[in-house]
């Protein structure tokens, strides 16, 4: 049988939720071996390593990172290739984040950041000028929880890179789900794997995959929404079934 792939956000998703849906969720992933779980996250690699050291975290087989700027494979910690290098190829380097220092309100995000600029944002932010700035270096500007404001190498995502993952391992998009709850997530849907917003998610988040048929917006918050995803999921159904947990 085919392996089923998760593909989950980590804050206010996979990390989120009540204790009993995210004891049953973590269980269900350490004691299925079938299942494949790639997180996909806004955090840099540091911040993700650093919640693994809890263990009641399931560990993952590749980390997503920086909003699909970076990937991972966590067993090795080395980079997946080609796809790494396939971004880091579009990445205009120093000059994007000197030119980004000239626009007002921006407060730059004390993390690691490779092949990307990380900020928070507010209402005095000149996010017009941002825009102009990270276009003149064929760079996108994404917005997401009304805070965080992100630019990449032109046309990453979180969803671009989930893709060329799918690729590389040559894993049918049939047997993937993927969760989240904030715009930064809004590219995984795009794709039309079949995914789930979770409860509590970013209300522009709902608004955009409302029209989707291919995504569920689960009444559950975090991880039980996932799990109310995978009940759903025909790929995940079974296993759902399986360990009792419907």
């Amino acid at each position: 049988m085919e392996p089923m792939l998760l593909a989950t956000d980590l804050d206010g998703t996979f990390l989120g939720g009540t204790d009993a849906d995210k004891t049953s969720l973590y269980q269900l992933i350490k004691e299925s071996p079938d299942v494949r779980l790639v997180f996909v996250t806004g955090r840099g690699i540091r911040s993700v390593l650093g919640l693994l050291e809890d263990t009641a975290l399931p560990r993952p087989e590749y980390i997503i990172c920086d909003v699909g700027a970076t990937i991972t494979h966590f067993p090795t910690m080395m980079p997946v290739e080609p796809i790494q290098s396939g971004i880091a190829a579009k990445w205009p380097g120093e000059q994007v984040r000197e030119k980004l220092k000239t626009v007002a309100g921006l407060l730059h995000q004390e993390a690691q950041q490779q092949y990307r600029c990380s900020y928070y944002y507010d209402a005095q932010t000149d996010i017009p000028a941002a825009q102009t700035v990270a276009a003149s270096f064929s760079c996108d500007l994404m917005l997401s929880a009304g805070k965080y404001l992100d630019v990449l190498p032109g046309g990453v995502n979180k969803g671009y890179t989930l893709l060329k993952l799918l690729e590389v391992l040559g894993t049918s998009q049939e047997q993937v789900l993927v969760a989240g709850d904030s715009m930064n997530d809004l590219a995984m849907y795009e794709t039309g794997l079949q995914g789930v917003v979770v409860g509590g998610a970013e209300e522009e988040l709902l608004a955009q995959t409302a029209v989707m048929r291919h995504v569920l917006q689960a009444s559950r918050i975090g991880a039980g929404g996932i799990l109310e995803a995978m009940e759903k999921h025909h790929a995940f159904a079974s296993l759902i079934d399986n360990v009792g947990l419907r």
